[in-house]
């Protein structure tokens, strides 16, 4: 599998998605899987708020669930639920952004696959993947990790449950999640600086291919989640999102 990342011109208001794929990517071919951060679509769809405003009340207002100001760390970060993904600050961002707030993406599985088809159009091509990326803080570790907000074309889990391990047991609960370890991976060659990447082409990754964008199928159930008794145990209060 290799990863190639591709530069941009500065992304601002007004931009069409479109025509950044168009003029900054390479010709495509059959099982690419391209990667687009959330970044530059939200700020295609206008998703920005001048930094003048509350972002505490911004936060709330964009966040599924949050907890209360008193809980946020000493590096002024809100827990938030967005879009069913525990993230920091409703996935709100300040960085490179020019005096932006820059929201998440609007309805993120229908833009990956408009870009899905559209690319698919313009090239020819049968077999495509989209991922939109985003990064996040995992528990107990240092560093942004690459995650996925939404993705078409391909199947984003394998799964192993009731398959043999090497000495015959069968597997109960084990799915292992390629969308997020691809957003990983491009991650870690896009950068999260000034790097001006906000483009990737994935080759050669072991995915299932489908004919017809794929509906979200990642979501764990809270009862099923391991981290469940931390989650619960937390004083939520809803946010304005519905999203």
């Amino acid at each position: 599998m290799t990863i190639t990342p591709y530069s941009t011109s500065k992304v601002v208001p007004g931009n069409n998605i479109f025509e950044i794929l168009d003029t900054s990517l390479p010709k495509l071919k059959e099982k690419d899987i391209v990667v687009v951060t959330s970044k530059i679509v939200s700020i295609c769809q206008g998703r920005v708020v001048k930094n003048t405003v509350d972002k505490q009340e911004l936060i709330r207002k964009e966040a599924q669930m949050y907890i209360e100001e008193p809980a946020i760390s000493r590096f002024h970060v809100t827990l938030t639920i967005k879009e069913g993904i525990l993230i920091a600050n409703s996935g709100i961002d300040e960085s490179n952004s020019g005096g932006y707030f820059i929201l998440w993406p609007k309805e993120p599985f229908k833009e990956a696959q408009q870009i899905w088809q559209h690319v698919r159009k313009k090239y020819s091509i049968k077999n495509l993947g989209v991922i939109i990326t985003d990064s996040r803080l995992v528990p107990l570790r240092w560093g942004t990790l690459g995650i996925v907000l939404s993705w078409c074309g391909f199947s984003p889990l394998k799964d192993y449950i009731g398959k043999p391990d090497i000495f015959g047991r069968k597997l109960r609960v084990t799915k292992q999640n390629i969308i997020d370890g691809l957003a990983a991976a491009a991650g870690v060659v896009m950068g999260e600086g000034n790097e001006q990447t906000p483009l990737a082409i994935i080759k050669n990754a072991p995915v299932h291919f489908l004919e017809k964008p794929s509906l979200p199928s990642v979501h764990i159930d809270l009862k099923d989640d391991m981290y469940a008794p931390l989650i619960n145990s937390a004083k939520w209060k809803r946010g304005g999102s519905t999203a």
